[in-house]
């Protein structure tokens, strides 16, 4: 169990906003990424391949900035971590935004990821802490303004878009600008806002002790509501267009459904957490993301569609916020690291092995994965405490 060494007030209103800030600075800036990639095609030149090279750059750099990440918040304190890499990430999508050529863009996609990775386990350990000092859970709120942050970013790139009409990928800079500015404007915010936080020794009677063994439970877990979550996000508009033979505009109401579901019970979802408890809704919530995903495997007229994939949003969107507060109540950061690393990665890979799935079996067929996984998750949630340590 880790100890807290040093615990800063982290019961204030002012404490939460500033978590609040973060993770919708957080989420507004990796939205904007995700958002204006196909303009960054056209504007860099490059194919296919091109954007994987820049998203392997991002995952990589994120995957090993959470391990350092964590381990200097349990050290240092989250408020320097969250502060420094809200400036790298920030630095990242600035740099994507001035740049036309691809070594530049690789530059960007680094220090968008150095950022992005050490940043998600930062405020994740300051709202670990938080709903520590509360009497009530928070962490799916936290996680609720993540997803606004994804939903400003994308309102913002269409918004350009419009107001700029340039061709191609002329829109990139103008839309990352903006975002670069909102960067700017949270890390200010953030520097005189964002708590202290704790310092915790990982070490009894002077020896380092082992990472608990829930972590690697926790680490599955995310891995599969990672891969269920990231299939949703990329292939729903492409499913719910291709299953019901429809314009890809109105395919779009796929991932309207889904990611306008996981906001509503992520700000809603605290409540029922307090109530039920964390092993419950994750349960819950499984059965529901395995009930969504049968309608998109079995269905293939519109209106049924879009309620599975509704579904599957209901049911993803108390997950994540669960599981890293466990990690973060048992472990601390050190621990929070290596979960959140598996749910990120599982976000970045299911897509493309889902890609590759839909090529051989099809696009129906391909959704038993993220179901099956679903299911997993049921099983393995009777791993959580029924009440936080």
């Amino acid at each position: 169990m880790a100890a807290p060494v040093v615990s800063a007030p982290m019961s204030s209103r002012t404490a939460a906003g500033a978590v609040f800030v973060l993770f919708g600075v957080n989420g507004a800036l990796i939205g904007g990424v995700g958002g204006t990639l196909p303009a960054m095609r056209d504007r860099l030149g490059v194919s296919a391949s091109g954007l994987s090279l820049l998203l392997f750059c991002l995952a990589v750099s994120a995957v090993l900035s959470m391990q350092i990440g964590g381990r200097l918040a349990d050290r240092i304190g989250a408020r320097p971590v969250a502060l420094v890499t809200l400036g790298l990430l920030t630095a990242g999508v600035g740099t994507l935004a001035v740049t036309s050529s691809l070594a530049w863009a690789v530059v960007g996609m680094v220090l968008a990821g150095l950022g992005n990775g050490a940043m998600d386990v930062a405020m994740n350990s300051l709202g670990v802490e938080i709903e520590q000092a509360r009497p009530k859970p928070i962490m799916s709120r936290f996680h609720a303004f993540w997803s606004l942050g994804n939903l400003t970013a994308a309102g913002i790139v269409v918004l350009v878009g419009r107001l700029f009409d340039r061709p191609g990928g002329g829109n990139v800079g103008p839309a990352l600008g903006t975002l670069t500015v909102l960067g700017l404007a949270g890390v200010v915010v953030a520097y005189r806002i964002v708590p202290a936080g704790r310092r915790i020794e990982h070490t009894k009677d002077g020896v380092r002790t082992a990472i608990p063994k829930l972590a690697w439970a926790l680490g599955l877990m995310a891995f599969c509501f990672g891969l269920a979550e990231g299939t949703a996000v990329d292939w729903s508009s492409v499913h719910v267009t291709d299953v019901a033979r429809i314009d890809p505009s109105t395919g779009a109401l796929g991932l309207v459904a889904v990611s306008g579901f996981m906001v509503v019970v992520r700000l809603l979802g605290d409540q029922v957490v307090a109530r039920f408890g964390r092993r419950a809704v994750v349960r819950v919530g499984g059965v529901t993301a395995v009930a969504g995903y049968l309608v998109t495997v079995f269905t293939d007229s519109l209106p049924p569609l879009l309620a599975g994939w509704a579904l599957v949003g209901l049911g993803l969107g108390l997950v994540a916020p669960q599981v890293y507060a466990v990690a973060g109540h048992v472990g601390g950061g050190r621990m929070l690291a290596i979960v959140v690393t598996f749910g990120y990665a599982a976000f970045l890979v299911g897509p493309a092995i889902i890609g590759q799935l839909v090529e051989r079996v099809g696009i129906q067929q391909a959704m038993f994965l993220p179901l099956a996984l679903s299911a997993v998750l049921v099983t393995i949630s009777a791993v959580l405490p029924r009440t936080d340590p």
